[in-house]
């Protein structure tokens, strides 16, 4: 498995990273300038007074059983895009490096990539089923520091094809950084790439417990890759990153007694899913119902805005994506609860 650290920034890979208070817990502590007493309403188990670890050993631990994976290549920060931010921060320099993306893809990635001043290369996806354009990736990755691909992507719902995304880590390895956004991976009948972090040392994964473990306001998101790489991005992390609600909230809500809930709920989304999909297509202003792997659908719709003002007339908001480049006409709908979807749906169905 080939190295990568030389694609890092060389001041990063330098860098002294920020010492921060340790301690020991069989000590009082007396040395990060704390207030010794908890505020009066904080019903924390290890109290807002504190401040918490920077990398907290149980919560890493927990991810990584939770992924399958060890704790040396677990990092985690505040959701997926602290991720992305800190990929492009630790391996781009501004004015020279460039990151790839294929668009219609997630928004964050061309942010962030813009706010650490890289270029972006942009190699859209192909066709009507939106369909990795594999060789055009390849050729653009060999002259950029890191390949985004999200899979089941947002906001068009679809896995991108596993063999197209292996050959792409292969050509590219050693020389730029493919990062595989799993976002939604939980709702597609696909495993996670993660066991193949063991095969490419380029390979980088993001994952969240924002959808699928319905903890979006916690803000957690895990990020997934080799030991070296998860070493560097810890040297540049705030270094007190996840506060300790989160820490407590996260840890209740992914233990094995919350599994069987999470589980249920999944299937109960995948079976609103396709009968949403199904009364969907008969609907005659109803262009296309997009292919979905995800926990949402996108519709193309002969009047977008019309729809739109439907839904909202009916108390429920859609994300209009009919302005955006490939998705003109297209409306992406979020599967909610059985009574917001027969909601929406009669009222799509009044037009």
């Amino acid at each position: 498995m080939t190295s990568v650290l030389h694609l890092a920034r060389a001041d990063i890979r330098e860098l002294q990273p920020y010492q921060h208070a340790s301690w020991d817990p069989a000590l009082e502590r007396m040395h990060a300038n704390e207030m010794p007493w908890r505020a009066k309403p904080d019903a924390s188990a290890a109290g807002l007074n504190r401040y918490p670890e920077p990398q907290p050993r149980e919560l890493v631990a927990r991810m990584a059983r939770l992924y399958g994976v060890t704790p040396e290549q677990v990092l985690v920060g505040r959701g997926s895009d602290e991720g992305i931010d800190l990929l492009v921060r630790a391996f781009c320099r501004a004015g020279s490096d460039s990151v790839v993306i294929t668009p219609p893809t997630f928004g964050f990635y061309k942010v962030a990539a813009r706010v650490q001043g890289a270029s972006v290369l942009e190699v859209p996806l192909c066709g009507a089923d939106f369909e990795l354009a594999t060789q055009a990736v390849i050729a653009a990755g060999r002259q950029a520091k890191i390949v985004f691909l999200c899979s089941p992507n947002n906001p068009t719902g679809n896995l991108l094809d596993d063999s197209a995304m292996l050959r792409i880590l292969t050509e590219l390895d050693g020389q730029a950084i493919v990062c595989v956004d799993e976002a939604y991976i939980e709702f597609a009948d696909r495993d996670s790439l993660t066991t193949r972090l063991k095969d490419f040392g380029n390979l980088v994964i993001l994952r969240t417990l924002s959808k699928a473990y319905a903890l979006a306001g916690a803000r957690l998101g895990t990020l997934l890759a080799n030991p070296e790489i998860v070493g560097l991005l810890r040297r540049i992390i705030p270094p007190y990153a996840i506060p300790t609600s989160t820490i407590e909230e996260v840890l209740a809500c992914t233990d094995e007694s919350q599994r069987q809930t999470v589980t249920e709920r999944i299937s109960t989304l995948l079976a609103e899913r396709e009968v949403m999909r199904q009364r969907l297509t008969r609907l005659p202003h109803v262009l296309r119902v997009h292919c979905s792997d995800a926990n949402f659908l996108l519709v193309r719709f002969a009047d977008a805005t019309q729809a739109l003002r439907a839904g909202q007339m009916a108390g429920l908001i859609v994300r209009d994506f009919s302005k955006a480049p490939a998705l003109d006409g297209c409306l992406r709908i979020s599967i909610g609860t059985p009574d917001q979807n027969q909601r929406l749906m009669t009222a799509l169905e009044r037009l």
